[in-house]
């Protein structure tokens, strides 16, 4: 009886120790950032790094898994999402707490000489082209992810959620959700425009390449002489502090897209331009992204 009883104890153990690694590995897998990647550019005629967030899963699986483009701001690059906005942890948990899908997080560095997301007026920095023709190709071919409409999505703030915006305006087919944070919506006029590149001594450009470019890069403008239908085609999820000095710039947005009849999420929270705001909010995204990758 004694070997008996010495055999069941060493099963009861080994039984419980199973149970608590699988326990471990189940509860306990942690995703993976990767902040200084890059690929080399034809377009922009340089190497562009870019960071990514692999979910949990990624290394022990081999499906595919949909995606989020996510932006930086004015003056950073692509390790800000990483370094201050604590993605690695929020979308874990996230994750974890059945709030989002798995999916892979992809964060692009525009930063340089010339700061942006967008095509500038000269034509010298084509970032907006290089990402719909370079970029996102590259990565969707590198990486595990679904390549269709359904399972896209871009976010960012400030001056990346202007280009959240943008992104989404210009290729409704490539998008199923948008959700810009904070964003910056460009000039609220042609003039405005002008006066700020009189101010930077940019005034080598003509009339018709100012408002071409004003009319490209204008949110209201866009929603208001764009498809109704092609614009309603994407889930839109816009937030914004009710003290960030780029308020009004979200509100006319949302207005405009309230007048011509497009649904869409509007968010005012007390807050201001700053990343505790914005570690707030990326929960929020996540799960609304979520909602189209899981077919609401």
């Amino acid at each position: 009886m004694h070997r008996i009883d010495m055999i069941r104890k060493r099963i009861l153990t080994l039984t419980f120790l199973l149970l608590a690694f699988a326990t471990n590995w189940l509860f306990g897998q942690h995703g993976k950032v990767y902040d200084n990647l890059s690929m080399n550019s034809s377009i922009l005629k340089s190497e562009r790094k870019y960071a990514i967030y692999l979910p949990p899963d990624y290394d022990e699986s081999s499906r595919s898994y949909p995606v989020l483009y996510l932006l930086h701001g004015g003056g950073d690059d692509q390790t800000g999402w990483i370094q201050f906005g604590e993605v690695l942890h929020i979308a874990d948990q996230a994750i974890k707490d059945a709030k989002a899908t798995s999916m892979i997080i992809v964060m692009p560095d525009a930063s340089a000489v010339k700061r942006g997301f967008y095509n500038t007026i000269d034509g010298d920095w084509n970032y907006e082209d290089f990402f719909f023709e370079e970029f996102m190709p590259y990565v969707e071919k590198k990486y595990r992810i679904k390549g269709e409409k359904r399972y896209r999505a871009v976010s960012g703030l400030s001056s990346g959620g202007g280009a959240s915006f943008i992104y989404a305006l210009h290729h409704p087919e490539l998008f199923s959700s948008s959700a810009p944070l904070s964003a910056f919506t460009g000039f609220p006029t042609i003039e405005s425009l002008k006066e700020y590149l009189s101010r930077n001594n940019e005034m080598s450009y003509s009339d018709v390449q100012i408002k071409d470019y004003w009319e490209k890069h204008n949110p209201v403008f866009l929603v208001d002489n764009s498809s109704t239908d092609d614009l309603s085609s994407v889930r839109w999820y816009i937030d914004c502090g009710d003290d960030d000095f780029l308020f009004e710039g979200n509100s006319l947005i949302h207005i405009s897209m309230s007048k011509n009849k497009i649904p869409h999420e509007y968010r005012v929270r007390n807050g201001t331009h700053n990343w505790t705001y914005w570690r707030e909010s990326l929960p929020k995204v996540l799960e609304f992204v979520s909602m189209a990758f899981h077919q609401y």
